[in-house]
């Protein structure tokens, strides 16, 4: 600093953008393409609204507007205003009266302290945006906060666990812990507890492979649930696609977030365990034409997002939202692959769920499969070599993009979730696209030459309803969430067995933990990647809320509090997990070809009628069909490990019956084998798992209860069997 307390200024550069500390200083970038002047305001404390210095910045390389400012480092404080015309007929929103946070900050100072100074516009008629507010809005806005980068991650590397192998866990930050009493108090809800002991203990034994966190970009909790009392629980209204949410930091320290989330990482991955992020690129939470000026609006409106072609003052909504980033824009793009590298290079995350992507795919208006977006991350030497998970569609018109993505991307299998659903509720006519969703949707990836774990499966998710609930409810109860019951899904493929909601009819509650564990079981030994909701391994419940995108409350949080019930299925699922680890016929890295296996009179898959005969064709569309098997060999995997090696498994049948009535089936004979069958698992059993062994022969039907699976292996030894295929 000089004398006078002015700051001295150099000029800097116009690389990287956002707010970089070097040994000397810091750098300050930032884009804007249509601004006439941007002034860089420094701060002491996060409530101060008055600035310890105001930095017209001067310098403008590329539509990159820059400054260096010596002795700035590590904590600093700063917020940008951004001069141009406000006109929003073409597009432009510009009014240097309002702070904006910087797109490229890399930590922000806190919530927004929600205000009629932070809307550009003056309130009142349906105008109003068309008429700019004047009155600063320092009091609300959070500052941004410069971020060191160093760190020591003390050998920390990439998993890169194969897609094929993983078992994905989603959950919530703050909701996974904030109730735990095995977590201490005062770090509950943040980064720091989800990489506690206890949390990593627990997510070692359950056998998940990968966490999948609800988003975690700094997101504004919006002005009109405040005014209700609720809050933007799940957090898809991004506004900092660099800097992780201040509220799930457990210090509250300036800036610590980022190292909290660094340290999480790395405990995480210590045990083995991937993190993955939910991102969302496709909008951001400055909402339509009516919403505050926070960042992108005011730094370049007509840059950042998608506008109406005829009336720039409106946004293109594909997301529901408000607005849609500016896929088109080659600045948009640099600022969404700047932030995922960061996240990959600076955070070590190992992947993306993209929410919404169908959005990121829009060039003109159509879905473009060959768009700017898909090119960009294809070629890219460091996110192209994440793991890359798409949510395929989005609100607007043509959307719906399950089964298109390109290769190097997985889906949510959407149609995997409501045909299971389907399936065990006992609708008719599902047995032939259960059994393509059962073998990994090949319907949807094979012809594009994708694998099978390019379907993510899932039951259920944060948005909808719990498994739980999926078995307790037919109708949405979202009541809590003050909209009248107009939001959530009401078409949820649930059953509620008998009962609506709570119930004390041990047979209703009987069939719902049966229910679940079929779900469960169907869900592990599919062919594809499964992605568990988190809380669902102990029927975790939302007492029947489909949608609580906005109850950061005990209806949302994990409740640690389990009866015996629940921890039996906890430990069920582990189990499961661990045998879907153990047999590699469950996670084939191909799709099945229906291939004779020589020597044996079988075929890598069989499908048969509960005679014991393979189905026909007039069968599969028979449609009060509701039970079938399958037999699936681990000799005709065609899959080899490193060293050219065959890789081999047991030969299991699974028996599906989702009739009201107890099935029997026939099973069918291994040739030249005089090994019978031995029973590993059945859904009507509370434990699932049996305790002690039960071999049944080919000639004895085997029962199968109503609503229920069971799971046999052959007892031939795979070892056995591959020399007598040899």
């Amino acid at each position: 600093m000089a004398d006078d307390n002015k700051p001295t200024v150099w000029l800097g550069r116009s690389y990287p953008l956002g707010a970089t500390v070097t040994p000397e200083g810091t750098n300050f970038a930032i884009f804007s393409q249509n601004a006439t002047g941007v002034e860089l305001c420094l701060f002491n404390g996060p409530d101060d609204t008055e600035p310890s210095a105001r930095i017209s910045v001067k310098e403008r390389t590329d539509d990159v507007w820059h400054c260096f400012l010596p002795g700035i480092g590590h904590g600093q404080l700063y917020a940008y205003r951004v001069s141009g015309p406000y006109d929003p007929a073409a597009g432009h929103r510009f009014n240097d009266s309002k702070l904006l946070l910087d797109p490229y900050a890399k930590a922000i100072a806190g919530p927004i302290k929600w205000c009629d100074e932070m809307f550009a516009y003056q309130f009142g008629g349906d105008d109003a945006d068309l008429h700019p507010d004047t009155r600063d809005n320092s009091a609300g806005m959070p500052k941004s906060v410069v971020v060191a980068n160093g760190f020591d991650w003390n050998g920390d590397r990439k998993l890169d666990v194969p897609l094929a192998e993983s078992v994905i866990y989603e959950v919530h930050v703050k909701g996974f812990s904030k109730l735990c009493p095995e977590i201490p108090e005062d770090i509950r809800g943040s980064y720091a507890a989800l990489g506690s002991d206890f949390a990593i203990e627990y997510f070692t034994k359950l056998g998940v492979t990968a966490v999948e966190l609800l988003p975690v970009h700094h997101f504004v909790n919006d002005d009109y649930l405040e005014k209700k009392g609720l809050a933007n629980y799940w957090g898809y209204n991004s506004i900092g696609y660099f800097a992780p949410h201040w509220a799930y930091s457990s210090s509250g320290y300036l800036g610590d977030q980022v190292r909290e989330f660094k340290e999480m990482v790395k405990r995480l991955h210590a045990a083995g365990i991937e993190v993955i992020l939910d991102v969302v690129y496709n909008h951001t939470g400055e909402g339509n034409h009516m919403g505050p000026t926070l960042s992108f609006r005011g730094v370049d409106n007509a840059s950042y997002y998608r506008l109406v072609g005829d009336d720039r003052r409106y946004y293109m909504d594909y997301t529901g939202c408000g607005n849609s980033l500016n896929m088109m824009h080659p600045r948009t793009l640099q600022m969404i692959m700047d932030s995922l590298r960061y996240w990959v290079q600076e955070m070590h995350v190992d992947g993306f769920r993209f929410d919404l992507a169908s959005t990121l795919a829009r060039e003109l208006h159509e879905v473009n499969r060959l768009s700017a977006f898909f090119d960009i991350i294809h070629q890219d030497p460091v996110i192209s070599r994440v793991k890359l998970i798409a949510e395929p569609w989005d609100v607007g018109e043509g959307g719906y993009q399950v089964g298109n993505f390109p290769v190097l991307w997985a889906e949510w299998n959407g149609k995997y979730r409501d045909c299971i659903r389907k399936y065990w509720k006992g609708d008719e006519g599902n047995i032939g696209e259960f059994a393509s969703r059962l073998t990994g949707s090949s319907d949807l990836y094979q012809s594009d030459g994708k694998r099978p774990y390019a379907s993510i499966n899932f039951i259920t998710a944060h948005d909808g309803f719990t498994m739980h609930d999926l078995v307790s409810y037919n109708e949405k109860h979202n009541d809590a969430n003050q909209e009248g019951g107009s939001d959530g899904d009401s078409s949820n493929n649930s059953w509620n067995c008998g009962a609506e909601g709570p119930t004390e009819d041990t047979g209703i509650l009987a069939l719902r933990q049966r229910q679940i564990r079929n779900f469960l079981t169907t869900l592990l030994l599919s062919q594809g990647v499964p992605m568990i909701s988190g809380g669902d391994e102990f029927a975790r419940s939302q007492a029947g809320n489909n949608n609580v995108y906005c109850q950061d409350n005990e209806l949302s949080w994990f409740s640690w509090e389990q009866s015996p019930e629940q921890h039996q299925l906890t430990e069920f699922v582990s189990r499961l997990i661990q045998f879907r680890k153990t047999h590699s016929v469950f996670r084939r890295p191909k799709f099945f070809q229906g291939r004779p296996i020589r020597g044996l009179g079988i075929k890598d898959i069989m499908w048969f009628n509960p005679d014991g005969h393979e189905m026909s064709d007039e069968e599969w569309s028979v449609g009060y069909a509701r039970s079938m098997g399958v037999l699936l060999s681990g000799l005709g995997m065609d899959v080899r490990n490193f060293k050219g090696e065959p890789i081999t498994d047991d030969t299991f049948v699974v028996l599906f019956n989702a009739h009201h009535e107890q099935i029997e089936f026939k099973l069918p004979r291994i040739k030249n084998s005089r090994a019978g069958w031995e029973m590993i698992l059945d859904t009507n059993l509370p434990e699932g798992f049996l305790t002690a062994k039960t071999r049944h022969s080919a000639a004895a039907p085997i029962p199968v209860e109503a609503r229920s699976i069971v799971v046999l292996k052959h007892g031939l030894s795979r070892e056995k069997a591959t020399q007598q295929v040899q």
